[in-house]
């Protein structure tokens, strides 16, 4: 073999010698992009986002127990078109419930929390904020919660994982300025998610009540809470060495 032979693709099992030979010019030449499957990653990337819209859209018409049928049926497309874009149902429902949380739940979430406010105003606020999104698409809510089991429950719970360090930043930061202990933030916030949830959840499926009042029920177990953390300035040490009575609604008029 010549000194400075290079392997060829004739040649596959030719080994470099010691002295690693020049590439040339045309090897060093980066390699083009393929146009053609960007332009389809693109293209299916954009066409998967237009059938999770039509999705929402006929769920709001259909109802929340729609099937694959129904929906290709109300976006105007065959099944077929469907499976093209999403591998089975369960990723097409992935696609829709994680759609309608960064659409529409969190981005209201995230307005009403960080809304420059006074404290009640803004407990108030984020609680309506929530049974509202829920009251004005109930169809699509019970859609997402029905199928937050197995992979999909990874979409709901980032949701309340977002939600509940964005509340905790905010409960944080106003227990500091007021120089009190804010180690409780966290806990907090996600008790408080989770109570706002479960309850409007509860209601959503039966409606036993105006959305009104599950709203005046619900800040006023909130903003209990929150009075009861701002009396022993965040500490629990504090809360434990006080006594703990239950007042009375008689007592309370007579205040």
């Amino acid at each position: 073999m010549p000194k400075n032979s290079v392997p060829t693709a004739q040649d596959p099992d030719q080994t470099e010698t010691a002295t690693k030979p020049e590439r040339s010019e045309e090897a060093a030449k980066p390699e083009k992009p393929d146009g053609r499957k960007r332009r389809w990653r693109e293209h299916k990337i954009a066409r998967r986002e237009e059938l999770v819209d039509g999705t929402i859209a006929a769920i709001r018409v259909r109802g929340r127990d729609i099937g694959m049928d129904e929906i290709a049926s109300e976006i105007g497309v065959s099944k077929t078109v469907l499976y093209r874009y999403f591998n089975d149902k369960n990723d097409l429902t992935s696609a829709t419930m994680m759609r309608y949380v960064e659409t529409v739940l969190a981005p209201r979430m995230y307005a009403a929390i960080g809304s420059d406010m006074d404290e009640y105003e803004l407990a108030r606020m984020a609680i309506t904020a929530y049974v509202e999104t829920v009251a004005e698409d109930p169809e699509v809510y019970l859609y997402v919660m029905a199928n937050s089991a197995g992979g999909n429950r990874d979409v709901v719970a980032e949701s309340e994982r977002m939600i509940a360090e964005l509340l905790s930043a905010v409960l944080g930061e106003r227990l500091r300025l007021m120089e009190m202990d804010s180690g409780g933030s966290l806990p907090w916030a996600y008790g408080i998610v989770g109570a706002v949830q479960l309850a409007t959840h509860w209601w959503i499926s039966n409606k036993s009540m105006t959305a009104e009042n599950l709203i005046d029920y619900l800040t006023m177990m909130t903003w209990g809470g929150i009075t009861g953390i701002a009396e022993v300035a965040g500490s629990p040490a504090r809360f434990k060495a006080n006594p703990h009575p239950l007042l009375r609604g008689d007592a309370a008029e007579g205040l």
